[in-house]
């Protein structure tokens, strides 16, 4: 039930923040639309802890606020590398081990690494990750593992 009342929560607002709209009749559409939301989701039974981990939200936007932050300090390397006349670029493809025991904090270990410029990751598959460098730093970043220890999923919480 908690996880039902946090997605009905979690729609409505998203819905207003994205329509905008504050005439009543167009608020009870919205309310309308996300029961109704709210209820073929219930009927599928796709809400449960991992497809709605509540219990991650504040983590989550933290982790958020520091990926965005690696995401513009990786750019602003990778336009020094491209400006460069001599671009310090020594592609590699690196393993390494990751924390993550859920699928989740697997996933989202590996977006992360892709999401920032420099890095892909390429496999990941049990306990590792495979991914493709573009340069030693960035390659050093991926091996201290500061994404891996900063990823909330991997805290498996009993809700």
């Amino acid at each position: 039930m908690k996880h039902m009342t946090g997605l009905l929560f979690f729609l409505a607002l998203l819905w207003w923040v994205l329509s905008g709209y504050t005439k009543p009749l167009l608020i009870s559409l919205g309310i309308v639309s996300v029961l109704f939301v709210a209820f073929v989701a219930h009927r599928m039974d796709v809400v449960d802890e991992e497809s709605h981990p509540l219990h991650l939200s504040l983590k989550l936007i933290r982790y958020w606020l520091y990926l965005l932050g690696q995401i513009v300090i990786s750019n602003v390397k990778m336009v020094l590398i491209i400006l460069s006349p001599r671009p310090d670029i020594n592609p590699r493809i690196i393993t390494v081990r990751t924390a993550q025991r859920s699928e989740l904090g697997k996933v989202v270990l590996g977006n992360s690494v892709t999401l920032t410029p420099g890095t892909v990751t390429l496999q990941v598959e049990g306990d590792m990750i495979e991914v493709h460098a573009l340069n030693d730093d960035s390659a050093k970043d991926v091996e201290q593992g500061t994404f891996d220890q900063r990823v909330p999923a991997s805290i498996e919480e009993k809700s």
